[in-house]
């Protein structure tokens, strides 16, 4: 672990290879899982400001279950996240003609309905996010269905950070990024010397 600024980030964000491979995975983390996506005390005023602006981009089971239980809930955790349909994927999922999983409130997005883009743990995975007494904590999450990202990943010689650039200056901003970026190929000749010796 290393700190920049008040974040504590894990050496695997800078270790570890990950490309998305839709072909491949379908977009499962939109459907898989025990509860939908985490969001910040941030994001539920933004989701019940432009719900009125996204919600033309969803499925109709997806619209009725917001109307059941709002643009987010509470899960088993205590965790405020994303709705689910039936217990099974995140409301706002979308299936493209092959299957594949997409988001809707990203549609929207890029259709220039919404200024936000999709809930930021969305947009940081695999990376999760959690505060820690003193600092916020970003780890690497290791998840199954991702084995095809992580292949991907490893074939391009694409590390977590580098895949998540756009995430990350999103969530921190370009200067913390240049930051993480310099601790990373610190890192890495550190790394690259011991290996030599």
């Amino acid at each position: 672990m290393f700190i920049i600024e008040d974040k504590l980030v894990s050496e695997e964000i800078l270790e570890k290879k990950f490309v998305c491979d839709l072909s491949a995975c379908k977009g499962a983390c939109c459907v898989q899982g025990d509860a939908g996506a985490p969001l910040n005390n941030d994001e539920l005023g933004i989701l019940e400001e432009e719900y009125a602006n996204i919600k033309d981009f969803l499925r109709e089971e997806g619209r009725q279950a917001i109307a059941e239980e709002g643009v987010y809930t509470i899960d088993s955790d205590g965790d405020i996240v994303t709705p689910l349909i039936n217990g099974k994927e995140c409301a706002y999922t979308l299936f493209e003609k092959d299957g594949t999983a997409s988001c809707g409130i990203e549609k929207a997005w890029k259709a220039g309905k919404t200024s936000f883009r999709k809930p930021i743990s969305c947009h940081l995975y695999p990376i999760r996010v959690s505060n820690q007494t003193q600092y916020e904590a970003l780890n690497y999450h290791a998840w199954e269905i991702c084995k095809p990202a992580c292949s991907c990943g490893e074939s391009l010689k694409v590390p977590v950070y580098r895949f998540l650039k756009d995430s990350l200056i999103r969530a921190y901003g370009k200067e913390w990024y240049g930051f993480l970026c310099e601790a990373a190929s610190a890192w890495e000749a550190q790394n690259y010397q011991a290996d030599s010796e």
